[in-house]
C-alpha cells in the first residue's frame, strides 16, 4: 500500500488592523474539511506575529486575508518578516479586495497568488494542490 501524502500545513491569518474575517474562516475551514492542518492567527496580526507563527508551526504556505487596502504594505512586510526568519521560501498567497494592477505588482514580489472575491474553496484547495503540494513534495 502506498504512503499517503502528509498533510500539508496552511497557516491563514488576518493582518493589520483588518477585522472583516469571514472570509479568511471559511477559507481555513474549506482547507482543514479538504485534509490540511490549518493555524487560524485571527484578527490584527502584525507581520512579525505572523511570522513568528508561521516559522514556528513550521507550515507550508501562508495565506493572508486583506480586505483594508493595505495589501501593497501588509503583503511585503510579512514577506520580509519571513525573510528575516530564514523562510523566504515559504509560499505566501492570499485573497481580499485587490485591484488587477496591484496582483501583478505583488507577483513580482514573490506573491504566489491572489484570490479575488467570487473565488471559490474549491478553486483555492485545487490552487494548493496544484502549487504548494508540488512545492513540499
Amino acid at each position: 500500500m502506498a504512503d499517503s501524502p502528509r498533510k500539508l500545513r496552511i497557516l491563514v491569518a488576518k493582518p493589520g488592523l483588518d477585522g472583516h474575517d469571514r472570509g479568511a474562516k471559511v477559507v481555513a475551514r474549506a482547507l482543514a474539511d479538504a485534509g490540511y492542518e490549518v493555524v487560524y492567527t485571527g484578527l490584527h496580526q502584525t507581520p512579525e506575529m505572523i511570522a513568528a507563527a508561521a516559522v514556528q508551526e513550521a507550515v507550508d504556505a501562508v495565506g493572508l486575508s486583506i480586505m483594508s487596502g493595505a495589501h501593497m504594505t501588509l503583503f511585503p512586510a510579512v514577506m520580509d518578516a519571513l525573510k528575516q526568519r530564514g523562510a523566504s521560501d515559504m509560499v505566501v498567497f492570499g485573497g481580499g479586495i485587490v485591484p488587477k494592477d496591484d496582483i501583478a505588482k505583488l507577483a513580482q514580489l514573490g506573491v504566489a497568488k491572489i484570490f479575488t472575491p467570487g473565488a471559490s474553496t474549491q478553486e483555492i484547495i485545487d490552487w494548493v494542490e496544484g502549487t504548494v503540494r508540488p512545492k513540499v513534495a
